[in-house]
């Protein structure tokens, strides 16, 4: 069993055992929903604090036992209440039945006969029924009460109707209204975070179906959504260490964390005298403490959502996975920064109260301190120069980590309060959302069923993949499970083409394009090729096309350098991944390309109605003439071991085209990508009508 497979059930195991064993001897109402959303706390709240204040009085039928200090020398009396002695002791329940007459005078007399039924026992699953309803209670009493209750006093059992005692009565009504306010508060604050994180992308994306005019547009991406937050690089990280995010996408993160920060810190009311808290400090602290672990919860849905190939924003807004991995970053680090807070916090109450030793070894405090530094660790495990130069390491760290986050916090509520609050229902989210997103994966994959890869060797850099029988758009994400051990992880492809050409070049064997890629290049002159469009009558059109994936995969490290080495190998095929932006807006399509970043170019080469061209650099010419067939048609530029001359390209592209809306796409090298990004930046906001839409294609670390 592979590593991964062997974390996963391992913990599922202890999970279930775990739940399992708590069964046993933990009995809690299951609710179903948020507070205040289907789960109610302490409602109707003059029932519930007549009861508190009543139960900390004994019973007649209550029954003691005895705890001896060390020396014997005294004992005290600890009392005892079971669930039998609640619902048969008639003098118990006429002093509840009175308590909610003069408490309760504004609540209709079915709700309280509802609360009755289920609540003044105690409201535990299996416990005894109240032996008369809450009118016969009522009816009961003979005499009214002329003497106020005794709190606290082992030696004062309840054995007549009194009056409940109004400290009592009042410091736990606070205590509950106060504490269900801030609770109801918390799943609303993260209600607004989640729903709002789901929301804006999809609302921003709609606005590209809003007819502005397209000058507006332009300029509006020019100065507002395309630019680097800061500087010249976006794809190129800084000091390679961290990635700028554009002025659109920072906008985004910008609200994401406002909006936490506003949330965590608004909304606390204190409410004294309170029979939960000694003071405002201590009160508002837990309500700190409780607003940071909830909020942390309702961002993991995000966080999970951002991060899946599945998320099903990348099917309906604009937006590309690369601007969703960002934001999954940021979102994790802002919910590892609340568990954080919500764990010190509480951590130093449990030192300060002295109670620490005793809870730091119950299971939902071990639980919850697991998922805290899971998360904790998952951020620096996850910086940039780890995920590029060890990503397979990163990946299967990160997964672990997650499941150890997730796990742990599901056990933290659960032993803490099981399914009784709610609580767990962010978890479940977050569970599903992976859920779907790892179960769609396998679909994709299934679909295709196993297949076998062709590798033709183009030169020391390229290698060319065909897999015959399937179909595909976009990009796929591709499994070569006997390459390596870690037979799970994929890689994604943009395709090249759909179609497989059957000539010469398509079909050649590896030794002969080896050989080709050992002639000498020129030394002495760099090589630019212009080669005029391909009429429809070639020959290219005649040779016989049959179903199947090309791929120009550039060899690195890792996956990819253990490919060149085989003729065929079985593959995975995950697809499709289709996130073409439509360019069907924009007459004129200008494509800049890098290497094999033209196999992201050539759909949008085949597929716009309008003039479109396509400006190459590549290394050498053997991924040229390996290209031939897929270039068929296509109005091109090719330059070889020479640098393109981008600006000149984009200035004639925007000066040439824009007045009736030019798409300028760019898939290549991470310098080339910013250096287009910044030069259509700077263009489009010079003054003038001009309709200009930036695409890149690039997939993200």
């Amino acid at each position: 069993m592979a590593p991964l497979a062997r974390v996963l059930a391992v913990l599922s195991a202890i999970t279930l055992q775990h739940i399992a064993a708590h069964d046993m001897d933990v009995e809690r109402p299951v609710n179903h929903g948020l507070i205040g959303y289907g789960i109610d706390m302490y409602k109707p709240n003059c029932a519930v604090s007549c009861r508190a204040a009543i139960s900390t009085s004994p019973l007649e039928c209550s029954t003691s036992k005895s705890t001896h200090d060390m020396d014997m020398m005294g004992a005290e009396a600890e009392m005892t209440t079971s669930d039998v002695c609640y619902a048969t002791d008639g003098t118990f329940l006429q002093n509840m039945a009175y308590c909610l007459s003069t408490k309760c005078a504004g609540t209709p007399a079915w709700k309280l006969e509802e609360w009755w039924s289920g609540q003044v026992v105690g409201g535990v699953p299996g416990q005894a029924s109240p032996k008369e309803s809450y009118q016969q209670a009522l009816a009961a009493i003979k005499t009214l009460p002329t003497q106020e209750m005794v709190s606290r006093d082992p030696l004062y059992a309840i054995n007549r109707t009194m009056f409940v005692n109004e400290e009592d009565y009042t410091g736990n009504f606070n205590g509950q209204e106060a504490f269900e306010t801030a609770e109801d508060t918390h799943e609303r604050f993260g209600l607004i975070i989640l729903l709002s994180c789901f929301i804006i992308p999809l609302a921003a994306s709609l606005l590209r179906f809003v007819p502005f005019p397209s000058s507006l547009t332009t300029k509006f991406s020019a100065y507002i959504t395309d630019p680097p937050l800061w500087g010249k690089q976006h794809k190129q990280p800084v000091a390679g260490l961290m990635i700028v995010p554009t002025r659109g996408q920072a906008l985004f993160i910008t609200y994401i964390i406002i909006i936490n920060i506003v949330l965590c810190a608004a909304g606390y009311k204190s409410i004294q005298p309170n029979a939960w808290f000694s003071d405002t400090h201590s009160e508002i602290l837990t309500y700190v403490a409780n607003r940071t672990g909830v909020l942390s919860f309702a961002n993991l849905p995000l966080v999970f959502l951002y991060a899946g190939r599945n998320n099903i924003l990348l099917s309906v807004t604009n937006w590309s996975h690369s601007t969703f991995l960002l934001m999954h970053r940021w979102i994790a680090s802002i919910a590892t920064l609340q568990a954080v807070v919500h764990s010190a916090i509480y951590l130093q109450n449990r030192l300060d109260s002295g109670a620490y030793s005793m809870e730091a070894t119950t299971p939902y405090w071990v639980w919850g301190s697991a998922a805290t530094v899971a998360l904790s660790l998952a951020i620096p495990m996850s910086i940039l120069p780890l995920r590029k130069k060890m990503y397979e390491f990163f990946l299967l760290c990160h997964i672990a980590l997650a499941v150890v986050t997730i796990a742990g916090c599901y056990l933290h509520i659960y032993y803490r309060f099981a399914h009784q609050w709610g609580y767990e229902v962010w978890i479940l989210v977050a569970i599903a959302v992976w859920a779907y997103d790892r179960v769609a994966r396998v679909a994709r994959i299934l679909r295709n069923g196993v297949r076998h890869a062709m590798v033709s060797v183009i030169d020391d850099d390229y290698v060319r993949v065909n897999i015959p029988g399937v179909t595909a758009e976009g990009h796929v994400y591709l499994y070569f499970p006997t390459l390596s051990w870690r037979f799970w992880e994929s890689h994604p492809f943009s395709v090249a083409s759909a179609l497989l050409q059957e000539d010469n070049s398509a079909s050649r064997k590896s030794s002969d394009v080896e050989k080709a890629s050992t002639r000498s290049m020129p030394s002495t002159k760099q090589m630019q090729v212009n080669i005029a469009p391909l009429s429809t009558d070639n020959n290219s059109s005649k040779e016989r096309q049959t179903l199947g994936l090309t791929f120009l995969i550039r060899t690195r490290s890792g996956l990819t350098k253990l490919i060149r080495n085989h003729l065929t190998l079985p593959v995975l095929v995950e697809s499709s991944y289709n996130q073409h932006v439509s360019t069907s807006n924009y007459p004129y399509l200008v494509a800049i390309g890098g290497g094999v970043g033209v196999t992201a170019l050539l759909p949008y080469l085949r597929q716009h109605v309008g003039v479109s061209k396509l400006y190459w650099g590549v290394r050498s010419p053997a991924i040229i003439q390996s290209s031939e067939a897929l270039l068929a048609g296509v109005d091109k530029e090719i330059f070889v071991g020479e640098r393109m001359p981008l600006r000149e390209l984009v200035e004639d592209a925007i000066e040439t085209y824009s007045a009736a809306g030019v798409a300028i796409v760019v898939s290549g090298p991470a310098s080339m990508a910013d250096e287009v990004r910044n030069l259509v930046s700077a263009i489009g906001r010079r003054a003038g009508s001009r309709k200009v839409k930036l695409i890149e294609e690039a997939f993200s670390w």
